[in-house]
């Protein structure tokens, strides 16, 4: 399983990578919103986990710029503990939201979950020899034959 943390605060990133590879994680890092989007853009992440306040482009504006694009689940972990801001990363598309400090087995606990939740999804594009189909479209025409 392999996830992309997000987090600007150098410290906070290396425990929380830290703690994911003993759990046995494969684990990228981000430091900034641009690294975060390039990152999970261009690879394929169980699940990533997103601060909010970062410099630059913030968490808010990558989860709405990601979700234009992939499916893949986001736990928010921020500071920002108000309603309305719990209200806004879910409303965006985050699958869950934690906010810090936190408790690291809850956490890992919900990280589970959210990949268990997860881990029966078909992929986008299914391929059987020359035959490739979407889960939103029919099956595209046989290569050479384009009325199959």
């Amino acid at each position: 399983m392999k996830i992309l943390v997000v987090e600007d605060e150098p410290r906070l990133q290396r425990s929380l990578a830290k703690a994911l590879r003993e759990e046995s994680y494969a684990v990228d890092t981000a430091g900034n919103g641009e690294e975060a989007l390039f990152k999970a853009e261009s690879s394929e992440y169980n699940v990533i986990i997103l601060d909010v306040m970062m410099p630059g482009l913030a968490g808010w504006q990558v989860l709405d710029r990601l979700r234009k694009r992939k499916q893949t689940p986001v736990l928010m972990l921020t500071a920002r503990d108000a309603s309305p801001d719990r209200v806004r990363g879910l409303d965006l598309g985050a699958d869950d939201y934690l906010v810090k400090p936190f408790d690291l087995p809850e956490l890992l606990a919900r990280l589970r979950s959210l990949i268990r939740r997860t881990a029966g999804h078909a992929a986008p594009v299914i391929q059987l020899d020359d035959i490739r189909s979407t889960r939103a479209r029919p099956p595209l025409p046989r290569r050479g034959n384009p009325s199959a």
